[in-house]
């Protein structure tokens, strides 16, 4: 299996435009600490399935391919949706040049996204979305020997569709599948359940939620009265336990907010996180399975 990590940022990237924290300062001196909105794309075949379509989707496919001279075939096979943010489905409209765009989610996803955002009416003049269904209960095939299925792991539904039923897969990680290796991308955890341990305590390689350093750590930086766990992030004082007690060869942190210490690569955290054997994805992580 073939992963590529296409961005680690949570909403609004880093530097966030209307933003001047240390940490979107510090990315705005020094470029290389710039991270593009929280994506990945797995390998299928010979073809590419990017995980979630964040408003730099434009640049981040290009790290899977480019255009065949003289046609618009792109490796782009399809899209798959961790959850139906803003930050996550906003690209979708940037892929409108396509003839189709098939898109892989949850039923409550692909509810809030053709239901509230519209999308599908706001899209038919472009292209045509090919919705198809994310299940829990079995893996389905997306190509070459490359299998994909969800874990719940929030409830949380986005602002827009805030009063729409909570009951459903609103957020979910994914647990990806080639032969007997096995991954699981899960950029937005509000809750580990028995699922998602079990499918953690498998996996070769884990890539998780890593927005906040500290459950206080939203309300200390001024960007919101609520803790991160009311935000629904766990946070990594929280997760680096469990996670450093994985099987899993590689234990990685992505969906970093700018207000996370772990932005600046100078940060003593990092060597705390290293001591247990788990690294900070940095963008454009390649991942060989």
């Amino acid at each position: 299996m073939l992963l590529q990590i296409l961005g680690t940022a949570a909403g609004g990237g880093l530097p966030q435009w209307n933003c001047a924290c240390p940490g979107c300062a510090g990315a705005r001196s020094h470029p290389e600490r710039r991270r593009r909105h929280a994506s990945a794309a797995v390998r299928a075949g010979d073809r590419w399935f990017v995980i979630n379509a964040t408003p730099d989707i434009a640049d981040q496919v290009e790290f899977c391919g480019t255009p065949v001279p003289g046609s618009r075939a792109t490796p782009i096979a399809g899209v798959i949706l961790t959850d139906a943010e803003l930050d996550h489905t906003l690209g979708l409209a940037r892929l409108r040049e396509a003839d189709s765009v098939d898109v892989i989610a949850t039923p409550a996803v692909t509810g809030a996204l053709c239901d509230r955002l519209r999308l599908n009416d706001v899209l038919t003049p472009y292209t045509r979305l090919s919705w198809h269904d994310l299940p829990e209960d079995r893996p389905v095939r997306l190509g070459g020997n490359v299998t994909v299925r969800a874990v719940r792991v929030s409830g949380k539904r986005p602002r827009y569709a805030a009063d729409a039923s909570a009951d459903g897969a609103w957020s979910v990680a994914l647990v990806l599948a080639d032969g007997d290796r096995t991954a699981v991308y899960a950029p937005c955890v509000a809750d580990w359940s028995p699922a998602l341990d079990e499918a953690l305590g498998s996996a070769d390689c884990v890539i998780v939620d890593g927005t906040f350093w500290d459950d206080d750590e939203p309300r200390r930086m001024g960007i919101s009265e609520r803790t991160a766990t009311q935000m629904g992030h766990l946070p990594i004082t929280w997760t680096a336990g469990p996670l450093s007690r994985l099987r899993a060869r590689r234990r990685l942190y992505t969906h970093l907010n700018n207000t996370n210490p772990l932005v600046d690569p100078t940060a003593p955290a990092h060597a705390s996180l290293a001591a247990l054997g788990i690294e900070v994805a940095p963008d454009r992580t390649v991942i060989e399975l």
